[in-house]
């Protein structure tokens, strides 16, 4: 791997949780999707959305999205556009192309058109509710040659044959990895979750997209920064070996 770190894979598999090949084969959709409505896309897009501030209820988003009941415009569109990227994901190869695809429909009301899909020029901190920085992301100059490694990398991994345990590993570790490189001007949590789950789909089917992971990183949303904190201040020091608690996590979403 040229940027996705194996230095936690084999620990990882020592003590990756007995069982939860059954309860991933045991995954299924739930009886209210239809051909044009995913129940499952619509928590994903919610929690996801919830994790960055939006103000939205799954009860409300189900209503707008399955029965048509209208909202205010600004209460909905943001959520449209991930669960949009979402289906786009769920019928489109994963590489470099479709990531800049899906981030245009993500990026839809975030970012500023020409920035739609397209890496940052700017620098990127990350603060907290007091307006504090806690994390400062890749250098401008740098953005681009990390993503192509990570585009390289993905690559690599999808041609690979990975046991369960190593899909899991390497589906956080794309997440945990992208996010710190943090390529895009706004959307970076949700393309990071959303790419997590757009692995797993790639290596282990359809009853990926039924794992409720956005609503267990929501759920535990404290942690989640806790544990993406955990790695350090800056791009240029992060300590991968740290990573083992927010690589725990996404096994227990099939607890749900």
């Amino acid at each position: 791997m040229k940027i996705i770190p194996e230095i936690l894979l084999e620990d990882y598999k020592k003590n990756f949780p007995q069982g939860l090949t059954e309860k991933f084969e045991a995954l299924h959709d739930a009886e209210i999707s239809t051909e044009s409505f995913s129940f499952y896309t619509s928590v994903a897009s919610v929690f996801s959305s919830k994790i960055e501030g939006e103000e939205i209820e799954l009860d409300s988003y189900i209503k707008h999205k399955k029965f048509g009941i209208e909202f205010l415009p600004d209460y909905t569109k943001k959520i449209d556009d991930l669960y949009n990227a979402y289906t786009f994901a769920k019928i489109n190869p994963l590489n470099k192309n479709t990531i800049s695809e899906a981030h245009k429909l993500i990026g839809k009301h975030l970012v500023s058109k020409q920035m739609q899909g397209k890496h940052r020029v700017q620098n990127m901190f990350i603060t907290n509710d007091e307006g504090r920085i806690e994390y400062v992301a890749a250098l401008p100059h740098q953005v681009d040659d990390e993503m192509t490694k990570f585009y390289d990398d993905i690559e690599s991994l999808l041609k690979q044959d990975l046991t369960f345990e190593e899909i899991f590993y390497f589906a956080s570790m794309i997440h945990l990895v992208f996010v710190k490189i943090h390529p895009w001007n706004d959307g970076n949590g949700r393309s990071g979750r959303l790419l997590e789950k757009w692995f797993l789909s790639e290596k282990l089917g359809a009853k990926a997209w039924f794992m409720q992971s956005e609503k267990q990183y929501y759920q535990n949303h404290q942690l989640y920064y806790d544990n993406l904190r955990r790695l350090g201040f800056e791009y240029e020091s992060l300590d991968y070996s740290k990573a083992m608690p927010f690589l725990e996590m996404l096994p227990k979403s099939l607890f749900l």
